[in-house]
């Protein structure tokens, strides 16, 4: 299994929605610019336990929403008293370019602990995606945070804990599941007039985000209702396939659809981890289970698929690591860290940031786990993904967001 992205027509379409001058280490959306928790542009790096220096830190209102970077400017979301705030920062210094503010839903209920957003604003084509807690979806202008369209037509019902998944962009087209319980639709707006291209309306959303994936020359949108997982046509919404993930109490799918080719790894339900294949036969589609592991599986975090291993954190809060094909445990760290983090491949090391506990680094490999370096980040919570661009780390936690800075890599001459 080759862990280097595959440019499939889906991926390709991605990239295409994004702005011209894209930079190979730029994270426009939710998981980096395919989805996949994968950053390019720091393979050579050797050095990972040299100094990490903060250069910034920013305050920017309570919230989770990991946030987004693109041309050297950095797109945040939090709530300030009662309002949801977008921003746009200068990424070098952390100055604010242009900010966008309006009426919070209350946030009640088991949820009333975390007030701000969930949802990572997605960049495309000049354009800004912000989701808020109250499921209403705004398009800005990515150079002046002015309003291009808004809808608001799936404000109610909202999920238990409101609305947390992060909008897919893809072509011309941004993709959310909106609504609550028993009632969701997955709506495909058009990114440059927000009218609906296709809705697809089933069970309520989860608290996992889409993700894309393409079989047989069909281009899926793979979500993660609260029932169970379908695969629908990015062209026009039908329903291809779908499968049942029931959840033991507690669990409550947090976790994004881990695409690798036509297979799909699944996690999130206190059942462990299994793998499935996506298949065409004839006319239909179907869906046929290639493995089961039901003693690891994760609950607040989305595995990576690296050179054929998968990695994640247990629903114990242990990293731990399986082998792709068949599901069979590599190894498995008794250490506990936290059931929370994200989990990203930097190309020479993996990268996990859990909760409280700063920056962990380790090597990819069956063998065991190989720490390589551990950096303190902030005496915060921290559920957004942090995000590597060159030298610089960006980290957004319960109420900042901050960049650090690596030494110089003694290692890389180049």
């Amino acid at each position: 299994m080759n862990d280097r992205p595959r440019l499939h027509p889906g991926w390709c379409w991605i990239l295409l929605a994004l702005p011209i001058g894209l930079g190979a280490q730029d994270w426009p959306q939710w998981r980096g610019p395919t989805r996949d928790g994968k950053v390019s542009g720091l393979e050579r790096r050797t050095h990972w336990a040299g100094a990490l220096d903060l250069k910034w830190r920013k305050p920017i209102g309570l919230g989770e929403a990991t946030p987004a970077l693109v041309g050297g400017r950095l797109f945040v979301f939090g709530r300030q008293g009662q309002e949801e705030v977008a921003q746009c920062l200068l990424a070098a210094s952390g100055e604010t370019v242009w900010r966008h503010a309006y009426a919070a839903e209350a946030v009640t209920g088991a949820a009333e602990k975390y007030q701000g957003p969930r949802s990572s604003p997605a960049v495309a084509r000049g354009k800004v995606l912000i989701l808020g807690v109250g499921g209403v979806i705004t398009c800005l202008a990515a150079d002046t945070g002015s309003v291009l369209w808004r809808n608001d037509r799936f404000r109610q019902p909202l999920p238990l804990f409101f609305t947390a998944m992060s909008p897919l962009v893809a072509e011309n087209r941004c993709v959310a599941h909106l609504g609550g319980q028993g009632e969701g639709v997955v709506a495909a707006f058009n990114l440059a007039t927000g009218n609906l291209d296709w809705e697809w309306r089933g069970d309520g959303p989860s608290y996992s985000s889409p993700s894309l994936m393409t079989v047989m020359d069909t281009t899926q949108v793979v979500v993660h209702t609260e029932k169970g997982l379908v695969g629908l046509s990015f062209t026009n919404g039908q329903c291809l396939w779908s499968l049942p993930t029931p959840a033991k109490p507690g669990y409550w799918s947090s976790v994004s659809p881990v695409v690798d080719g036509d297979r799909l790894f699944v996690t999130g339900q206190g059942m462990g981890t299994r793998a499935v294949q996506i298949v065409k036969q004839g006319d239909a589609w179907a869906v046929q289970e290639l493995w089961r592991n039901e003693q690891l599986g994760t609950v607040y975090n989305t595995p990576v698929v690296k050179e054929g291993s998968l990695y994640a954190l247990s629903d114990r809060g242990q990293l731990f690591c399986l082998d792709a094909a068949t599901g069979q445990k590599a190894w498995h760290d008794t250490n506990r860290v936290s059931n929370f983090g994200s989990l990203v491949d930097l190309g020479s090391v993996l990268a996990v940031v859990p909760e409280k506990s700063g920056l962990i680094l380790f090597q990819p490999g069956r063998e065991r786990f190989k720490p390589v370096a551990r950096h303190a980040l902030s005496e915060l919570p921290i559920y957004a993904f942090p995000i590597f661009s060159g030298p610089s780390l960006y980290v957004r936690d319960a109420e900042t967001v901050a960049r650090f800075e690596w030494a110089p890599d003694p290692g890389n001459k180049n």
